[in-house]
């Protein structure tokens, strides 16, 4: 049963965590670190102690929210990279902390077993809820009204409301390994989920039943996303590669997903959609970011820096920046809002006969054959955005 804290208890974790809070904003500090001539500008942030396991830009992309195994959640203020608050309520490392689209909550989950659910501004614990093994992961609904998480013991997935911890639904018997990564759906009908038995799985949360079943990497299933318009899902790998897969067509069915692969020397850890669909990041135990150009199928930037693995990434809603958080202890922010400027982004779609167009809709740049003699002036996002409902409810398929 999910503990809510008493009044006295909520007060005395409120006077801990500010307490907490203010002496880490003179722990932290926050610097530039690229060369002079660097293309790509980047912001390190420091104030954790051990390894940063999640990071996720919050607030329209003022805040940052990262979780670590230090036991500590952060909110870090992303002009000046300080730390805002330190959220102090697991007694072993933080696996994962992920805020709601209206960033008054966010759920956490830690090898203490617990899954906490948090007043954002004050820092109370509003409750709490066991599993029985390991929490693995958690997430959070995009109306802010359901809280899932996963343990490593049973595999079970929890989905809880969010304003009192009251379970709504268990699946069990799902997967059969431990469960890497779990999202709600951008219209929370479904929970999509990864998992160590190389499997990614989507259920529907109104029929209770699996939709969808991916099979298709070699290793270990370590992260998903998935567009806006639920038209593309990634699938991130240890087996160094990323595939994307069209869920709205379903045309992984006879042909397969799309693979990403060759630019990463290391498991790959993570991986996430830019807002419009044409970008995803990918994050690699090799220390390396790859920003991928997704229509083409091709690298756009790799990103170098960390020290050691890269554990997250994200995007910025504006897509100028991408965020990361490593086994180094550090969070980086990477400026590429100009990244089409670059020549070695040029370089590389001239290289397989691209131009550069910019869509007389939305008036961001986009890729097309230079062959290509058909007059096409606006985006894939922008010509398929009067199409909608793309997602096909499929029955357990292999890719």
């Amino acid at each position: 049963m999910p503990k809510k804290t008493t009044g006295k208890d909520a007060l005395e974790l409120g006077k801990r965590t500010q307490t907490q809070g203010s002496k880490e904003l003179t722990k932290s500090s926050t610097a530039w670190e690229h060369e002079a001539l660097a293309q790509v500008q980047q912001k390190v942030m420091r104030g954790h102690t051990d390894s940063v396991n999640t990071c996720q830009f919050c607030c329209d992309d003022h805040k940052v929210l990262t979780a670590s195994s230090d036991t500590s959640i952060k909110l870090w203020d992303f002009a000046s990279g300080d730390t805002v608050q330190s959220y102090q309520g697991h007694s072993q490392a933080v696996s994962c902390a992920k805020i709601s689209p209206q960033n008054n909550r966010f759920v956490s989950a830690g090898w203490d077993k617990k899954v906490n659910v948090w007043d954002t501004e004050t820092g109370r614990i509003l409750w709490s809820a066991d599993h029985d093994g390991v929490v693995t992961y958690c997430n959070i609904s995009n109306d802010g009204k359901m809280v899932a998480s996963a343990s490593d013991l049973d595999f079970v997935i929890s989905i809880r409301d969010t304003e009192d911890g009251t379970l709504i639904h268990q699946i069990k018997d799902y997967h059969t390994s431990s469960i890497t990564s779990l999202q709600f759906s951008p219209t929370d009908e479904r929970l999509v989920t990864t998992s160590m038995d190389q499997t990614s799985r989507f259920y529907d949360l109104k029929s209770h039943s699996n939709t969808i079943t991916l099979r298709g990497h070699i290793n270990i299933i370590s992260d998903c996303s998935i567009t806006s318009d639920e038209r593309r899902f990634a699938t991130a790998s240890w087996d160094k590669t990323i595939q994307l897969w069209d869920i709205a067509t379903g045309a992984y069915r006879s042909q397969g997903p799309s693979t990403l692969s060759k630019y990463h020397e290391g498991s790959v850890s993570s991986c996430c959609f830019s807002q419009d669909g044409s970008m995803l990041v990918s994050g690699s135990y090799d220390m390396c970011m790859v920003v991928w150009d997704v229509e083409n199928c091709i690298q756009k930037l790799k990103l170098q820096g960390h020290e050691d693995w890269v554990e997250d990434v994200c995007f910025s809603q504006d897509q100028a920046w991408v965020l990361s958080c490593s086994k180094d202890h550090t969070v980086r922010l990477w400026n590429i809002e100009d990244s089409d400027n670059i020549p070695v982004v040029l370089e590389n779609k001239k290289s397989i006969g691209l131009k550069i167009i910019t869509c007389s809709e939305c008036g961001k740049p986009f890729s097309m054959a230079q062959l290509d003699e058909t007059k096409v002036h606006k985006c894939v996002f922008c010509r398929m955005s009067k199409q909608r409902n793309y997602f096909i409810a499929d029955e357990e398929t292999e890719g």
